[in-house]
């Protein structure tokens, strides 16, 4: 048996493969973590494939909010098929920073049964974060649903959030492409 358990492994690892460079940029532009050990999506993919994709494990890294790469993790590790609605409006009020909001949606939520109904729960919200999740979904959804997402799209572009602005310009883009090729 280990004298580490699965959580402190998992931080050794971190450790070993941490990257000062990128986590004194990441800090530097203003991330509010205690711990930033500059690791990359790759790596993080390459660490996810080697641990066991378990509820339990995707919260205890998630509740770790201290940690960039912990909550950069926890998607990657939660089966979507075993994440409630319920479970996913939480993390999603959660979300800190797009970098991790847009790991969630990519890796967890746009495989979440309930994606669109997710989606639709926060695109008119007060919150920017939130709304820039809902958006974010909605990019990982639009191929099978550009019409349902345009109008969406085109009000959130008009009301010019500078957080939602981006990614609504680029999602109208492609809706725009996919309707040339009809």
């Amino acid at each position: 048996m280990s004298e580490f358990n699965q959580i402190q492994l998992i931080k050794r690892r971190f450790f070993a493969m941490r990257n000062g460079i990128v986590a004194d940029t990441i800090r530097k532009a203003g991330f509010d973590y205690r711990m930033i050990f500059g690791l990359n999506l790759p790596q993080l993919k390459d660490i996810a494939a080697e641990l066991p994709h378990t509820v339990e494990l995707a919260r205890e890294m998630w509740a770790d909010k201290r940690t960039r790469e912990s909550m950069l993790l926890a998607p990657m590790l939660y089966p979507a098929n075993e994440l409630s609605r319920e479970e996913a409006i939480q993390w999603v009020r959660e979300v800190p920073v797009t970098e991790i909001a847009d790991v969630v949606c990519h890796s967890l939520l746009r495989k979440h049964p309930e994606a669109w109904e997710i989606a639709m729960e926060f695109v008119s919200s007060d919150v920017d974060m939130e709304r820039y999740m809902a958006f974010r979904l909605l990019f990982n959804l639009l191929y099978s649903r550009p019409k349902d997402i345009k109008p969406f799209a085109e009000a959130e572009y008009a009301a010019n959030s500078p957080l939602t602005r981006s990614i609504c310009h680029a999602m109208l883009e492609e809706i725009e492409f996919l309707e040339e090729g009809v």
